[in-house]
């Protein structure tokens, strides 16, 4: 009885937090964790909350399909609240085989009635158990348009347009692979501080603390994370600065941009900092990083995380990178990860998909060029620049880069060495390309530009 009550507890949540993020278009990650931190929720009962509500906002578009198929044709009109315990009810029939049916059944029906809903509390069970009785048949309750584009889209949940987007870059297998990769929980990818531990000791220091990890050679300061691990700050060696999270693309970049000991580097977009401390790290913490962000409040999460890793040749400057004139001729290496659509990212951050626009990208093509053409006058002659984004959206990657340099006749593409670490990861004879599906890691283009 006590369990049956916890679970209720942890729905109940959910639901809270998915109100907040469908009223009043609320971040997923800051509604979650922000409700979490105000519970008193069990171990168990968090990691089910979490669960769902990254779950259901990642499949929505396919539950919704699902509900307006096995409901009546007015479902459309159904209060906004029925509509998302019917969410809750039909990803833990769909995606969760640890919750028997009959749990998911009768809780989103007890939901129903604890929520207002008492006189459609009929409505969940009617449609929750149509779905049972449809999927026992070995028969999948969603049907699908033949319509290669929507079919996709409905199957596993995204918008059209980002379909139509990886359908003329992949074709259909692949765009099936990458968006089922899109869909799974994502892992939890760490970068060692070099200066303060060595990847064996902190290995062996997760394993004792009931961590699962492994190494992820040929990235030697990469460990990944899987399963349960609690809370990231209560792991071993966080506090004392011997690691943070970082995914295995995201250090590739600093790889790319290979920064050496005494070095000026500029960062032209550098919160909230993972990209510049491993920098520093790379460094051996000589030298001077410029870390640079038009937002303040983001520039302290900068400084935050250096002063954790414990890390001093790193100097924040606030300002629009756009508009930085001090710079010109003093970097030997500058780094350009712009701010992007983040279409690399889906797995992470699952409400990307629905609150990114064609409209959106097209302004952020734009302020990626214009950030690219500023920094580009920061790098000393025979200087290198990397431009990097976490999207798989050609206008944000390939095309800025063409565009960049069809105007700047003395800069040239630095083709990736194919040394011990890039040799698995080139993708070109000029960039990479990191497609998640293929990697195993957050989607990436990353190129390095040489100043003539």
């Amino acid at each position: 009885m006590r369990n049956q009550l916890s679970n209720s507890n942890a729905r109940q949540l959910a639901l809270e937090i998915l109100q907040q993020i469908d009223r009043k278009n609320s971040y997923t990650d800051i509604a979650l964790n922000r409700a979490l931190n105000k519970s008193n929720l069990n171990p168990s009962d968090r990691s089910l909350c979490t669960e769902l509500v990254y779950g259901i906002v990642r499949h929505q578009r396919t539950l919704d399909s699902l509900i307006d198929q096995l409901g009546k044709k007015n479902s459309q009109q159904q209060p906004p609240n029925l509509r998302l315990i019917l969410h809750i009810g039909l990803y833990q029939l769909r995606y969760l085989d640890h919750i028997p049916p009959s749990a998911a059944v009768n809780t989103s029906v007890d939901l129903a009635k604890e929520n207002k809903l008492k006189r459609l509390s009929g409505v969940v069970n009617g449609i929750l158990r149509q779905y049972i009785r449809s999927n026992q048949t070995n028969h999948d309750p969603l049907v699908l348009p033949n319509d290669p584009l929507k079919k996709i889209a409905i199957k596993y949940s995204f918008p059209d347009w980002i379909i139509a987007t990886f359908l003329q870059q992949w074709g259909e297998e692949t765009t099936e692979k990458l968006c089922h990769w899109f869909n799974q929980t994502p892992s939890i990818d760490i970068r060692i501080n070099p200066l303060k531990t060595s990847l064996e000791t902190l290995e062996n220091q997760l394993k004792e603390a009931g961590i699962n990890v492994t190494a992820l050679p040929p990235f030697p300061c990469a460990l990944r994370l899987k399963g349960k691990i609690g809370t990231i700050p209560t792991l071993p060696g966080f506090s004392q600065g011997h690691w943070t999270v970082q995914d295995i693309s995201a250090q590739l970049v600093s790889y790319l941009l290979d920064p050496q000991p005494g070095e000026t580097i500029i960062d032209a977009c550098a919160a909230p900092g993972g990209k510049t401390t491993h920098i520093a790290e790379l460094m051996q913490d000589t030298g001077t990083i410029l870390a640079c962000d038009r937002t303040p409040s983001r520039l302290k999460k900068v400084q935050e995380n250096a002063q954790r890793l414990q890390l001093n040749c790193i100097e924040t400057v606030a300002g629009d990178s756009r508009h930085l004139q001090q710079f010109i001729n003093k970097g030997d290496r500058v780094l350009v990860d712009v701010p992007c659509s983040g279409l690399g990212t889906l797995h992470r951050h699952p409400d990307i998909r629905w609150r990114q626009t064609p409209e959106n990208i097209r302004e952020l093509s734009r302020l990626q060029l214009e950030i690219l053409n500023q920094a580009a006058q920061w790098v000393k002659p025979q200087g290198t620049l990397v431009y990097a984004t976490c999207t798989l959206n050609p206008p944000e990657n390939q095309e800025i880069i063409e565009t960049f340099l069809s105007t700047h006749s003395h800069w040239n593409i630095e083709p990736p060495n194919p040394d011990w670490l890039f040799s698995a990861f080139v993708t070109s004879s000029q960039w990479i390309q990191m497609l998640p599906h293929e990697q195993d890691s957050d989607g990436f283009f990353m190129v390095k530009l040489k100043k003539g």
